[in-house]
């Protein structure tokens, strides 16, 4: 694989890890990779979640998580 084309920027080419901003009950953060981002306008920072706590999710995609929990047989919250 070549690098041509690829920025020379600097910061460009580095990896920012961010895991999931909910705090659990004992005001701890959740340890799983946020790989969930919203942000309401590019003004404002991204925050990110894990899919659990991802904020934003449909209606039908939340049935569909707890399903999956379900079947799993994890406790649903």
């Amino acid at each position: 694989m070549s690098i041509e084309g690829h920025s020379s920027a600097p910061g460009a080419n580095v990896i920012v890890e961010h895991y999931c901003e909910h705090r659990l009950a004992d005001g701890t953060r959740c340890k799983e990779w946020g790989g969930w981002g919203h942000s309401p306008s590019p003004a404002v920072p991204t925050r990110w979640w894990c899919w659990e706590h991802f904020p934003h999710k449909t209606f039908e995609q939340e049935q569909a998580f707890r399903r999956k929990l379900e079947a799993a047989g994890k406790i649903i919250h």
